[in-house]
């Protein structure tokens, strides 16, 4: 029986995850202790989502191409962990910039492959990924709690130590990741370039788009958004944790889910969920209730979503292209959205207001909802098409 190492990808995936938990919430905060600007900030944290536009479909054609993924993502850790030392020492805006753009574009290599490495693990299993990816959100929920409460009593500096650390933990579980067989698929040799001119793959990549654009303004100015009406740090850890924790729940059951329901309905209320999000996370932050449920919605605009997407794209991206396909996910979505949605977002926040700028989200939500709606058809697939095992080997 084929082994899963279980505890390796999951380690990975919580080290990874935990860089962002450390890292989203909490620098911005240390670049505004360094009396940058809104835009400075934006265009700052933007370097993540602008080599995410081209770094995964480099890196993913020479996976593809030559077949090393592992040795890619081991390069990732090692240089990414390298890059962001330079932090330690920087605090004008161009030696930032580039020191950000360096860490982005290896960072960006490791996920998509990794997400491949995983599938061809599970093998017909897809639906087990959740049981797997979960472990990126406790992840996730450490790093920004502990983050949090160290910041409420050091100084911002202190992010730098721990995001560093985790990147240690990055590179480590990297080197002990085992490569697996690729999956072998019935239409292995079909073009790319066919299976991206099927109008529910164009439309599942330009909502996958619409969907990070509107979470541009999440990701880089929620904390400050927060921090702005007196929230403690510590309770801004604890949203954001809260967050995850909706995630997770949502990942523990999403195999059900799956093949219960199509990837259209999913995707449909995970959008839907998205328009609800951003409006009330503009408009309410004054009433603390209304932060915890929009928090707990992000079980569906980024768990139920995520999983679905991924899952898609290893559906319709067969064999030797399901590299390409996850970069081309990623690149799209995390790359050139999440760029849209932080540089006008960084843009608006002092011209428009918070109010206005997360009101953009929810309408960059309601343009991926329409895509979906229109183009991806009731038929499009479930999203878990094997067997359940729970008595699989794990290493």
């Amino acid at each position: 029986m084929h082994p899963l190492p279980y505890w390796r990808l999951s380690g990975y995936y919580f080290f990874y995850f935990a860089f962002i938990g450390a890292f989203s919430p909490y620098f911005g905060l240390y670049l505004q202790s360094l009396n940058f600007s809104a835009w400075d900030i934006g265009l700052l944290m933007s370097q993540m989502q602008l080599m995410r536009l081209f770094g995964p479909n480099l890196w993913g054609w020479l996976a593809d191409h030559f077949g090393r993924r592992l040795l890619i993502v081991r390069l990732a850790g090692a240089a990414g962990l390298a890059g962001f030392t330079a932090f330690f020492w920087l605090d004008k805006l161009p030696g930032m910039l580039l020191t950000m753009a360096v860490l982005a574009f290896f960072w960006s290599a490791a996920l998509p492959l990794v997400e491949t490495l995983t599938f061809d693990h599970l093998r017909e299993e897809r639906g087990r990924y959740s049981r797997i990816r979960l472990w990126g959100s406790i992840g996730f929920i450490v790093a920004v709690m502990a983050t949090g409460a160290l910041l409420d009593i050091a100084p911002p500096v202190g992010v730098l130590w721990v995001c560093w650390t985790i990147l240690l933990g990055i590179l480590l579980y990297a080197l002990t990741l085992p490569e697996a067989v690729p999956l072998a698929h019935a239409h292995e040799d079909v073009p790319i370039g066919d299976i991206l001119r099927q109008s529910k793959v164009k439309a599942l990549m330009a909502a996958c788009f619409a969907m990070s654009a509107a979470h541009g303004a999440f990701y880089v100015f929620y904390s400050i958004h927060l921090a702005a009406h007196a929230y403690a740090k510590t309770e801004v850890g604890l949203l954001w944790s809260l967050g995850v924790v909706a995630e997770i729940v949502v990942f523990m059951f999403m195999a059900r889910l799956a093949k219960r329901f199509s990837l259209r309905v999913i995707l449909l209320a995970c959008f839907a969920a998205a328009v609800v999000r951003f409006l009330l996370m503009g408009w309410g932050v004054e009433s603390t209730a209304i932060m915890i449920f929009v928090q707990l919605l992000h079980g569906l605009t980024f768990g139920a979503y995520h999983a679905s997407a991924i899952a898609a794209v290893n559906q319709w991206f067969p064999g030797k292209t399901q590299g390409r396909g996850q970069a081309l996910y990623s690149s799209l979505s995390f790359g050139a959205g999440g760029l849209l949605g932080a540089l006008i977002s960084g843009w608006t926040w002092d011209w428009l207001g918070s109010g206005w700028t997360f009101s953009q989200g929810a309408g960059f939500a309601l343009i991926g909802l329409l895509l979906i709606w229109l183009w991806v058809p009731d038929d499009a697939g479930k999203l878990a098409p094997g067997r359940e095992k729970s008595g699989d080997p794990v290493q």
